[in-house]
């Protein structure tokens, strides 16, 4: 049976399920990576699983998120990390390192593998030709400990390229190009697979920064095929001896096809405050700017960098923008020094950040108020720079610097008619290689003890979901909630990653600022939400609150990929209306009676008691996924379930 790419992988790792099914599937994992922000609660998790040593292939710890260690907690956070990774058996990066992507990108990604991430931009590896998916933090510790990764068999969309991009238009207006398209709930259980003669012209770094930003689509992952441009890349990285080629067969099927004309493109803009706002950058041309990011984890390659560089030669950043770059990692950085090209950059004006991920998260460097900030992230969301009322467009490496030397949002194509010619990219010498902050794991982990400081809290493990549930209805939300909504990021919180008492603190805080006092004071309650609810980071912590604060259930129209396996993960019912129009008759503080059983039955009927009223709801749960939420979520199944996997 001919093959396309993901399905060859995946049946190379599959230890349960059928490959041609629309099924929950098991496979083996051989990579898992988690950062600062997630990692700390996934080697909790290991702790409370009894884990001694982790079984993967490969696992590292990044800490990439919070950088700043202003006062003892987020050190004592790396120090717990760094602990945890010789005791259990994982590398470890070190804070400035980098952010965890690129650098797994350059260092550890191999194609044909397949990747865990606790981060859901993971899928940056597809585009060395591996299976990289992000996923909540707990399944990370179940596969570290051995176990498979279940998830629903994906249907796979074929995006065939044809044709080149034409100058100043990038990798980055591909990816925009298809949010515009497919809208940021429109890859829900879907893989975007790349193919056609227009992937030759296309190099891996240009290829991450579609399979990172593919994340917005909603999809579980995106990848592209390994061939002669990842040998290219992989021997830059001095990693050649890791390079498979890995190709779909000629005659494979697939589930969808999408054709895009590469030479047809122009540069593209995602508005305020979603990323599949998405416009050409000529029809809003003009708009003053007054604050510019570059780097991150979706353009901070080489290649992004210098094509930066080379357009801030011998001009100003305008005096009425403040630009900062931050980059990938440092090797990003030595490289760009090293090939002359650092002092474009500070000649122009651009502040240097840390490496690591910075603005992008809202560490810093948050836009004035009502401010204009242009970025090369992946994400746009109100209130995710830390200033609610900043407008933030994301663009790619050419319009960021375009815009910079005018002081607005400028056709990178302009500056054609000024003479500047931008060539492609080529690399042929080997980049700097650097590898002093990856710590590799202990040989003697026997010896060693965890260091856990006072701000690290053990995990609780909750009680198996009750067969009746009556609780009051305590937020009703809109379409698109993000995971950022439920509990942000930023350094006033991300220091409490490994605290959950404090961290539920902040829960829905930018929405309800008396929600975690209500839940408090009821220690029960259910939560309305409607489209594509919980979109965004993979962060557990957004279920995990929920969980500690005493949520039940979640009753939404859809639910994003992720978020909807973590709430799970954590004993929460998440519960689709089946009439979506039910949505409009319930009401904040009515409350809701619901008789579990078994959970046989796809349909739940749910009874309004306050309005004397019955709804229907359905379920979609996998058996492995009934037993879960019976149970109480992972932690007390498995606590309770002999291993049977362990390779």
């Amino acid at each position: 049976m001919a093959l396309g790419l993901f399905k060859k992988i995946i049946k190379d790792h599959l230890v349960e399920g059928e490959i041609d099914s629309s099924e929950t599937i098991g496979i083996k994992v051989d990579q898992t990576l988690t950062h600062d922000a997630t990692g700390s609660t996934v080697y909790l998790e290991l702790e409370a699983l009894g884990i001694s040593k982790i079984k993967t292939e490969l696992s590292v710890s990044y800490v990439d998120h919070n950088l700043i260690q202003n006062g003892y907690m987020s050190a004592d956070d790396h120090r717990f990390l760094q602990s945890s990774a010789y005791k259990y058996g994982a590398f470890f990066s070190r804070p400035g390192n980098g952010v965890c992507h690129q650098i797994h990108l350059e260092r550890f990604a191999i194609p044909g593998k397949i990747l865990l991430g606790s981060d859901s931009h993971t899928p940056t590896c597809g585009g060395i030709g591996m299976i990289a998916i992000g996923v909540g933090g707990l399944d990370i510790a179940l596969t570290m400990s051995g176990q498979p990764f279940y998830l629903k068999m994906p249907k796979i969309i074929n995006v065939i390229l044809k044709g080149r991009l034409q100058p100043f238009v990038s990798a980055k207006d591909i990816i925009l190009y298809l949010l515009k398209i497919f809208k940021v709930k429109g890859g829900v259980d879907k893989v975007f697979e790349f193919s056609g003669p227009g992937i030759s012209t296309l190099s891996v770094t240009e290829r991450s920064t579609i399979t990172n930003m593919g994340t917005e689509l909603g999809a579980t992952t995106s990848i592209f095929p390994s061939d002669s441009n990842t040998f290219k890349f992989m021997k830059l990285q001095n990693r050649e001896n890791d390079f498979i080629e890995i190709l779909p067969d000629e005659d494979a099927i697939y589930d969808q096809y999408f054709e895009i004309d590469l030479d047809s493109l122009e540069p593209l803009i995602a508005q305020p405050h979603s990323p599949d706002n998405v416009v050409k950058v000529k029809d809003i041309s003009g708009i003053k700017v007054d604050q510019i990011s570059i780097g991150g984890c979706t353009n901070s390659s080489v290649e992004d960098i210098t094509k930066v560089a080379l357009i801030l030669k011998n001009n100003k950043v305008h005096p009425n923008i403040s630009m900062a770059w931050n980059p990938g990692s440092r090797q990003v950085l030595q490289e760009i020094e090293r090939r002359g090209l650092l002092n474009n950059l500070l000649s122009a004006g651009v502040r240097i950040l840390e490496s690591g991920c910075g603005p992008c998260i809202g560490m810093g460097f948050s836009p004035p108020s009502n401010g204009v900030s242009l970025r090369t992230y992946n994400r746009n969301f109100l209130g995710r720079s830390k200033t609610k009322t900043a407008l933030v467009y994301l663009v790619s490496p050419e319009v960021a610097a375009a815009s910079a030397i005018t002081g607005v949002i400028t056709d990178p194509r302009d500056l054609i008619k000024k003479g500047l010619d931008m060539q492609k990219i080529n690399f042929k010498r080997k980049f700097t290689i650097n590898d002093n902050m990856i710590i590799p794991p202990s040989d003697t982990p026997e010896k060693l003890e965890i260091i856990k400081g006072p701000n690290i809290v053990s995990l609780p493990i909750k009680e198996g979901l009750e067969n009746k549930i009556e609780a009051k209805i305590q937020l009703k939300l809109g379409d698109n909630i993000t995971t950022d909504d439920i509990i942000p990021a930023g350094p006033d919180i991300l220091h409490f990653r490994s605290n959950l008492p404090k961290l539920s603190e902040y829960t829905f805080n930018m929405i309800d600022s008396n929600f975690a006092n209500k839940m408090k004071k009821d220690k029960s309650g259910i939560i309305i939400g409607g489209t594509n609810y919980g979109q965004g980071s993979s962060r557990e912590h957004a279920a995990l609150t929920l969980m500690y604060l005493g949520i039940k259930i979640i009753i939404a129209k859809s639910f994003a990929r992720i978020h909807r396996s973590n709430l799970i993960n954590f004993g929460i019912l998440p519960l689709t209306f089946k009439n979506e129009s039910d949505y409009n008759d319930l009401d904040l503080g009515d409350v809701l009676y619901i008789e579990i059983n078994d959970l046989n039955s796809n349909k739940i009927t749910i009874n309004n008691i306050t309005k004397n009223e019955e709804f229907d709801s359905i379920h979609n749960l996998a058996e492995r996924e009934k037993a879960i939420i019976l149970a109480g979520g992972v932690l007390p199944f498995y606590r309770t379930k002999q291993h049977k996997y362990l390779y």
